[in-house]
Parts: structure tokens; C-alpha cells; sequence
């Protein structure tokens, strides 16, 4: 039986990373998970939640690995999906990999597709190819990870029989302090033009190479409207229920998506 969400709980974790530590950042962040009182449908990570967003490739992990059993441990204890992006080696290649846990085991997966080419990503991980729409209590989520927030084409909701693609797009991300105008500018820019809800995760702190790094983490709704602010630099779990309902009508009454351009991605 599937189970059918209408109102969706999501949970936000924004955490400081240890750099390249897997023992302490998932002892910290399971911490910040046993500390969520109430019941939720969602947890969100930050990307590269076990190791910060380092270069060093040799720490990867297989898909059977410590940290996906471990996902899937916090995912079965809460009820809730456990995501966030690890480093994960498939064959020769090495990917920034968004994964998704659902408590009955069901993993879900997307491979970053747009590295980031400023800290040499490109030559340490390879880009996936295909977007993946996850299909979870009945909403499609789009998973999304840092660097593909500045390109519009490649997350725009397509019209698929004559309704939008997904509902809810979730970032993971180690977006510096340097640049989080961009941040703060595009989030709410993704979730207007694509009329979903918009969660995104970023990391606290300093990591190893000396990039601080301010959180800005929130929940931005169809009017570009930050319904869920996080403090800057701060530890802090937060939840946040969204309508599906209420998302579906307001796309019918201001049907926007009707009238979107028709493209092709090559």
C-alpha cells in the first residue's frame, strides 16, 4: 500500500561539518536528528554531509556502505526519508551522489550533474547524465545539489500530461559565505518559476580548505516567500508542513505553466 501524504512535514538540518571526518559528522547529525520531537515525512542534509565538500575522492563509499545503512537506520527510526549527498564510487567513476532513504528501504539516487568546475569538482567526480524525480507519499520531489541552483534549464518543470513534473525541489549544498547573495536570490527564483515548494539545506561553519560557510537554509513557497528562515551561522533542526492541496490550486487558479516556453535539453 502506498502511503499518501497530502501535507508534508519537512525537516531541515542545518549542521557544522566536520572536514573528511564520517565517525564525528554522523554522530553529530544523528544527534540533531534525536533531538526532532514530533513526527516527519522528510529529513533534509546538507551535501557531502559525511566528509564536507572536499576533493579527496578517496573517501567514497559503495551503495552498501556504512553510511546508506546508516541512512536507512535513522529513516526506519523516525518514519521519515533521509537525504543528502555522500561521495559514492560506481564502477571507475566517482560521484557527488544525492541519495534518498525511505523508511521501507527504498533507496533513490541522483548523480550532481553540474560540478563545480571553480574547485576543480570536474576532475574528481563525474557528472550524472538523467534528472530523477522521486515519488514519495504521494509528491514528486526533484532533488537538486549546490551548483545546479545557477542553471534554470536543467531543474525547469516540464509539463508532463498536462500537469507540472514535481511538487517540491530539495538542495543540499556548501555554498560559501562569499556568495550567499546568489544563494538567497536563486532559491526563491526556482521555486516562482517552476510554481513548487523550495527546501534547501547548507551547511554552517569552516570546513578545511579555510571557506566559511552561513547556513541561509529555508522553505521558500510558490511566491518566492521564505516560509521557514533559518538564523545565519547557527545550529538548527526546523520543520515545516506544505500543501499539496493548496499547491495544486493555487496552479489552477494562476495557471503560469500553461504558458512556459517548450524546450529540449541536448
Amino acid at each position: 500500500m502506498i502511503e499518501i501524504a497530502e501535507n508534508l512535514d519537512v525537516t531541515l538540518v542545518q549542521t557544522y561539518l566536520h572536514w573528511e571526518d564520517k565517525s564525528l559528522n554522523l554522530k553529530r547529525i544523528e544527534n540533531h536528528i534525536n533531538s526532532i520531537k514530533n513526527s516527519t515525512d522528510i529529513i533534509i542534509l546538507p551535501e557531502m554531509f559525511t566528509t564536507a565538500f572536499t576533493m579527496n575522492n578517496s573517501l567514497y563509499e559503495e551503495m552498501d556502505g556504512e553510511t546508506i545503512r546508516w541512512m536507512q537506520k535513522m529513516a526506519k527510526q523516525t518514519n521519515a526519508a533521509v537525504c543528502g549527498s555522500i561521495i559514492v564510487k560506481e564502477g571507475a567513476n566517482f560521484y557527488n551522489r544525492f541519495i534518498f532513504a525511505e523508511p521501507n528501504n527504498k533507496i533513490w539516487y541522483y548523480n550532481k550533474h553540474h560540478t563545480f568546475r571553480m574547485a576543480n569538482e570536474h576532475q574528481y567526480y563525474s557528472s550524472g547524465k538523467n534528472k530523477t524525480i522521486i515519488e514519495y507519499r504521494g509528491w514528486k520531489i526533484l532533488p537538486m545539489i549546490c551548483y545546479d541552483l545557477r542553471f534554470p534549464v536543467w531543474s525547469r518543470n516540464k509539463v508532463v500530461n498536462n500537469e507540472l513534473e514535481y511538487d517540491l525541489i530539495i538542495y543540499v549544498a556548501n555554498w560559501p559565505e562569499r556568495r550567499n547573495n546568489a544563494w538567497k536570490a536563486l532559491l526563491p527564483a526556482r521555486a516562482v518559476e517552476n510554481q513548487s515548494f523550495v527546501a534547501a539545506v547548507n551547511r554552517i561553519g569552516m570546513d578545511g580548505k579555510g571557506m566559511n560557510y552561513t547556513g541561509d537554509s529555508g522553505i521558500w513557497g510558490v511566491l518566492g516567500d521564505n516560509i521557514l528562515p533559518f538564523t545565519p551561522e547557527a545550529e538548527e533542526v526546523k520543520s515545516w508542513v506544505i500543501s499539496l492541496p493548496w499547491l495544486k490550486e493555487f496552479r489552477k487558479n494562476f495557471p503560469v505553466w500553461m504558458d512556459a516556453d517548450e524546450f529540449e535539453l541536448k
